[in-house]
């Protein structure tokens, strides 16, 4: 396999993998690089990171917030909503490794050509976020943040230690989560978490639904081998391979880059989109 149909996989692991290293290495060894967690971080121990949709929950709880909080949150939703897009799922979130395994399980055991006995739409995402708040404004809590498999996995590695020589995992109970998520995608519905069930995702999913750094098709470069459609994890954005020229729909492509990882054609990469034409 060659380097340049996976150097955008490569990338993803290498920055999900040391994000975990340096909120572990943060929170056991006092690392200044990056504290907490994914809900909320303090990068170079100034500047503040937040979590848009748990800072949401927390104004549906009725609680303050801190400055920084609110500070951090505009951060993140600055950056994804003009240039990353919903690449927090590809790039971020530690699950996606997961999901991501789960997926080329499928390809490899030809599951996804199984017909298909479980269907759920995309829109269950929204509703869940709307639900979360609910809960969160009834009960007091941050309702996903509580139960969300994305803070599980992030604080099991961040809160690990190691205690006279033996490392002591922090996921407790939680793994449990994470191994139905698994088989979930694997056996039930493809790129079922990720893209119907998080609310997280539906969030990333309106944050960066203008963003401008986007996959580009070139129709002319294309022999239609359809490669681009078999890896990508949301291939509905895809609609335009074999048809025209144009950015992928902005609003589910995770900015993931499987899709220009394995297009020997040159007909699809990154480019920046012109904002005063729809897409």
């Amino acid at each position: 396999m060659k380097w340049s149909n996976i150097k955008y996989l490569i990338l993803r692991r290498f920055v999900q993998i040391s994000l975990l290293f340096l909120y572990f290495m943060g929170n056991a060894y006092g690392w200044s690089i990056l504290k907490g967690d994914l809900s909320t971080s303090l990068l170079f121990g100034k500047v503040p990171l937040s979590d848009p949709f748990a800072l949401l929950q927390i104004f549906a709880t009725g609680a303050m917030v801190g400055v920084n909080v609110l500070v951090g949150a505009g951060l993140i939703a600055l950056f994804y909503g003009l240039i990353g897009g919903r690449a927090f799922c590809s790039w971020v979130c530690p699950v996606n490794m997961i999901t991501d395994l789960a997926a080329w399980l499928r390809r490899k055991l030809l599951i996804d050509k199984i017909e298909r006995k479980v269907w759920i739409s995309r829109n269950l995402r929204y509703y869940i976020v709307v639900l979360a708040l609910i809960v969160s404004a009834i009960s007091g809590l941050a309702a996903f943040e509580v139960i969300s498999p994305i803070t599980i996995f992030n604080r099991g590695v961040a809160f690990t230690t190691i205690y006279n020589g033996e490392i002591i995992l922090g996921f407790g109970s939680g793994v449990g989560l994470l191994v139905a998520i698994f088989l979930f995608d694997l056996f039930a519905v493809k790129n079922g978490w990720c893209g119907h069930i998080c609310p997280l995702g539906a969030v990333h999913s309106v944050i960066g639904s203008r963003n401008i750094f986007r996959v580009k098709h070139t129709s002319e470069n294309c022999t239609l081998c359809m490669k681009c459609k078999v890896v990508c994890p949301e291939v509905e954005v895809l609609s335009m391979i074999g048809k025209r020229s144009e950015f992928v729909a902005g609003k589910e492509c995770t900015n993931c880059g499987r899709c220009v990882d394995v297009c020997d054609d040159e007909a699809l990469g990154f480019s920046i989109r012109d904002l005063n034409k729809k897409s």
